[in-house]
C-alpha cells in the first residue's frame, strides 16, 4: 500500500491593500516536541494560528523551522502584478499548484502520493487527494507551520518594501488597510506595491 505524504498549505496577505500573497507548503518528517520551545508557542487546543502570535514568537518559530531536519518546507509570493492580472481566487489556486509541484519534486514523489490540507477557501487541482479546513492554522500542525513561514516571509518583504516607499509606513501595518496607510494613499498617491483593485475606493 502506498504511503500517503501530508502536506499543510497556508497563505498571507489575502487582505492587504499592497504587498504580494504569500504561501508556504509544509511536511512532517518525524513529530516535533511542542513542550519545547520555540514550538510550544503554538501549542494547545487548538494551535496557535500565527497571526495570533507576537512578532518575536513567530520569528522564534520561523527559525527554528529554518534550521530544523524534521520540517520540509516551500514558499513563494505572488506579485502585484500577478493578483492585479488573474484576480485573487486564480492567483491563490495557481499558487497552490506550483506549491505542490515543487514538494513532489522535493519529497521526490508522484501527486498519487501526496495528501494536500489547505487552510480556508484555498483550492487544489483535482490530480490531488485534497481538503480544505476553516481554520485549518488551528487543526494541522503542518498548516499552522505553513501560516508562520507565509507571515514571516511576507513581513519581512514588506519590511524591505518599506525602506523604498517610507512614506506608506509599510513597516508598521504591513501593507494592510489601517487609516494611517490609507490616509497616506490619499496624500502620495499610490506605489508599485499597491493594489489597484483594493484601493479603487479610496
Amino acid at each position: 500500500m502506498k504511503k500517503i505524504i501530508k502536506i499543510g498549505i497556508d497563505e498571507a496577505g489575502r487582505g492587504p491593500l499592497a504587498g504580494p500573497l504569500s504561501l508556504a507548503a509544509v511536511h512532517l518528517v518525524g513529530d516535533l516536541d511542542l513542550n519545547l520551545r520555540p514550538y510550544s508557542f503554538l501549542a494547545g487546543e487548538p494551535f496557535k494560528d500565527s497571526k495570533k502570535l507576537t512578532e518575536k514568537r513567530r520569528e522564534a518559530v520561523f527559525e527554528a523551522i529554518l534550521n530544523s531536519e524534521e520540517i520540509i518546507f516551500e514558499q513563494l509570493f505572488v506579485s502585484v502584478k500577478e493578483i492585479e492580472n488573474s484576480g485573487l481566487s486564480q492567483a491563490l489556486f495557481s499558487s497552490v499548484k506550483e506549491l505542490a509541484k515543487r514538494m513532489q519534486e522535493k519529497l521526490g514523489v508522484d501527486d498519487e502520493s501526496i495528501e494536500l490540507f489547505l487552510d480556508g477557501a484555498l483550492r487544489a487541482p483535482s490530480n490531488y487527494k485534497w481538503t480544505s479546513h476553516t481554520k485549518g492554522d488551528e487543526k494541522f500542525l503542518e498548516i499552522t507551520l505553513a501560516s508562520v513561514v507565509a507571515k514571516v516571509m511576507r513581513d519581512r518583504y514588506m519590511l524591505k518594501v518599506s525602506e523604498k516607499y517610507p512614506a506608506y509606513g509599510f513597516d508598521k501595518h504591513k501593507g494592510y488597510g489601517t487609516k494611517a496607510h490609507k490616509e497616506a494613499i490619499k496624500k502620495h498617491g499610490k506605489c508599485p506595491e499597491h493594489r489597484d483593485s483594493f484601493i479603487h475606493f479610496i
